[in-house]
């Protein structure tokens, strides 16, 4: 019998309910020995290392340098083989993401007069070249590609790449393909894990280097993130996957149950918690999840439950909903659901989540193939400083200063003091005499 892991927080100590915010990904001291070679031998060997590391990881013996970049025939093959009906639902996802990250856009640039003849503002331009991660290892993720592309897409980014590991038969995905596609990009590598991030990192004869990653991936992906974060910008911080079911006496424990188990099946590394202050919810939860396993496939079966018994997940029963929420709060999760008939109750007392699902009728599978707002996400209590994926990420920003002969006297006064307080000669001499003379030849 499957015991499922359910935690009182009254009865546990500071410490206790700390760890229970703890992540797979917490400790990547066993990944960094692992992921340094594979690091050392794309920068050293390039296309031959990645082909190596595609036969050896990915099991993917025919693949070759010469087909490293899917093909526009793999491409075309792709939405031959790809059911219509799931091609359809692509392009309606595709859809909605744009017309939420479209919202997203700043002005291309923005002047204020801050002083009479003093203008500043801000002008917004798309990063050069961006790698987009797919992972692929637990399954395929053609929402991935839709999540990361989309919105690169609207913010004009030139160079883009996907990265997503090969099969076995050293083929992409064809459901990734018809994504990248619709989404409007058409250069994809069959390279994935700690690889794919070294290879954007420094190019090699066949991938171009890139200025910035961004993407969810393995432990794998997480620490070459780390590693080579000084080589390449990788973004928001996006591991294995992670929620909590926040849900009060309002709602039946099933439901809570069954959205429980969405971001559960992803993995054993995955992070999964039902938070609730009702021991009705919890019997009904526990009732209810026998059931919901008897309807999915045996691996994403074993994965839920490795996650509900292990350190990662489980049901925890609080004595308060806000107390509840205090261990929301405290969690920082990727995903939030707040189940209950009355959810905009709870959303004002919730600080730290990157993304927020409120009702009944609004699952994480909605928001991660359809709704619109990006399901890339910081884990790991990343929201504790960062939020989704947006067009934002794929732009840089740059400051404008203009300053007249009008309003140049008064500012250069006050820089002119502030340079001589923090003994900065030639900062002064900027805005000294000096200048004015050279001014009036």
């Amino acid at each position: 019998m499957t015991t499922i892991n359910v935690q009182r927080l009254k009865e546990l100590s500071a410490d206790e309910r700390a760890a229970l915010g703890r992540r797979s990904e917490s400790d990547l001291s066993t990944f960094f020995d692992k992921v340094q070679p594979i690091i050392d031998a794309v920068r050293r060997d390039g296309d031959d290392a990645l082909v190596r590391l595609g036969h050896e990881l990915d099991r993917a013996e025919s693949l070759r340098r010469e087909t490293l970049r899917a093909s526009p025939e793999e491409f075309d093959e792709a939405f031959r083989s790809v059911d219509a009906e799931v091609i359809e639902a692509i392009r309606y996802g595709i859809e909605n993401i744009r017309a939420f990250h479209e919202e997203q856009v700043p002005e291309p640039m923005w002047l204020k007069e801050i002083r009479p003849g003093a203008f500043a503002g801000d002008r917004h331009i798309p990063i050069n070249s961006v790698a987009l991660y797919v992972p692929r290892g637990k399954g395929s993720f053609p929402s991935v590609t839709m999540m990361t592309s989309v919105p690169a897409v609207v913010a004009g980014v030139p160079n883009l790449a996907i990265f997503t590991p090969p099969g076995p038969d050293a083929r992409i995905d064809a459901a990734t393909l018809v994504a990248a596609r619709l989404a409007g990009v058409e250069t994809v590598y069959k390279v994935g894990g700690a690889q794919a991030v070294a290879a954007a990192a420094f190019g090699t004869g066949t991938v171009k280097k890139a200025r910035k990653i961004v993407g969810p991936g393995s432990p794998w992906v997480v620490a070459a993130k780390r590693l080579l974060a000084g080589v390449i910008d990788t973004g928001l911080p996006a591991g294995p996957s992670e929620c909590i079911i926040l849900a009060d006496g309002t709602v039946h424990g099933g439901l809570a149950a069954l959205d429980l188990l969405i971001e559960a099946e992803h993995g054993p590394d995955s992070s999964a918690w039902l938070v609730t202050d009702s021991e009705r919810v919890v019997d009904e939860a526990l009732a209810a999840l026998p059931e919901h396993w008897g309807r999915m496939t045996q691996s994403r079966m074993d994965f839920s439950r490795a996650v509900l018994t292990g350190k990662y997940g489980g049901i925890i029963l609080a004595e308060s909903m806000a107390d509840a929420c205090d261990f929301v709060n405290a969690y920082a999760p990727e995903h939030l659901e707040i189940l209950s008939l009355k959810p905009f109750e709870y959303l004002g007392e919730i600080t730290e989540a990157a993304e927020i699902l409120l009702g009944t009728h609004t699952p994480v599978s909605i928001a991660n193939f359809a709704l619109g707002p990006n399901a890339v996400l910081p884990t790991s209590m990343g929201a504790n400083t960062y939020g989704p994926l947006s067009v934002t990420d794929f732009i840089r920003r740059s400051s404008v200063g203009y300053v007249t002969p009008k309003a140049y006297p008064e500012l250069a006064a006050a820089a002119h003091r502030l340079g001589s307080y923090e003994g900065f000669s030639s900062h002064v001499n900027a805005v000294s005499e000096m200048r004015t003379r050279y001014l009036e030849v």
